[in-house]
């Protein structure tokens, strides 16, 4: 695929990646509550999600996601409770103590709630099907030109969910003393209640 191209849709994508979502104030919530550590899994999550709906788009599956539809509904309720069980354990943890370092068995929990983040917002499917025909001559795509948008979406919600997640969890580190660190804890619990709000709410 041209150089042109992948760069038009790699500018616009990563645009869309910043711009804050339910998703990002997730991972922040998770960096600023449970560290770096505790938001990566969560990021892959985003990620995973991304990419089903982004195949979707690319192989002209979009009806099979509206048919299905009450599927992702359910999903979405699904992930929102958990996000709000997330907010509940931040604004209720201990300052300073370990509560809200995550577990080895909690990794897959949290990857899992931002993949349902994902699947239950159908914002994500209606872009891709918005922009790929904008900048991408659908009608060419073959394997290499797969790859190389599959390669772009990785790397660039990677390097952008990362960096949101790096950035909250080093303002925490900022903050040492135990009421610093029960304020960031109630910040975070606000903003993953906040995020599970924009989930349900969304359109």
């Amino acid at each position: 695929m041209e150089p042109f191209t992948l760069l038009t849709f790699t500018i616009a994508y990563a645009i869309a990646v910043l711009v804050p979502g339910p998703g990002v104030a997730a991972v922040v919530a998770r960096a600023l509550g449970g560290g770096f550590k505790g938001a990566f899994p969560m990021v892959l999550g985003i990620l995973a999600g991304d990419l089903v709906y982004f195949v979707f788009a690319v192989f002209g599956l979009a009806a099979i996601a509206t048919y299905f539809g009450p599927i992702f509904v359910v999903v979405r309720w699904v992930g929102a409770a958990y996000l709000l069980y997330i907010a509940y354990k931040f604004w209720t943890a201990r300052p300073g103590s370990e509560q809200m370092k995550p577990k080895n068995e909690d990794w897959l929990k949290t990857f899992l709630a931002g993949f349902s983040l994902t699947m239950g917002n159908p914002k994500t499917i209606v872009f891709y099907l918005a922009i790929l025909p904008t900048v991408i001559p659908l009608d060419q795509m073959n394997p290499v030109a797969f790859a190389e948008l599959t390669f772009i979406v990785v790397v660039v919600l990677l390097i952008i969910g990362c960096g949101y997640a790096w950035l909250a969890s080093a303002a925490r580190e900022m903050f040492q003393s135990e009421r610093a660190l029960g304020r960031l804890n109630k910040t975070a619990g606000a903003m993953m209640a906040t995020a599970a709000g924009l989930v349900l709410f969304q359109h």
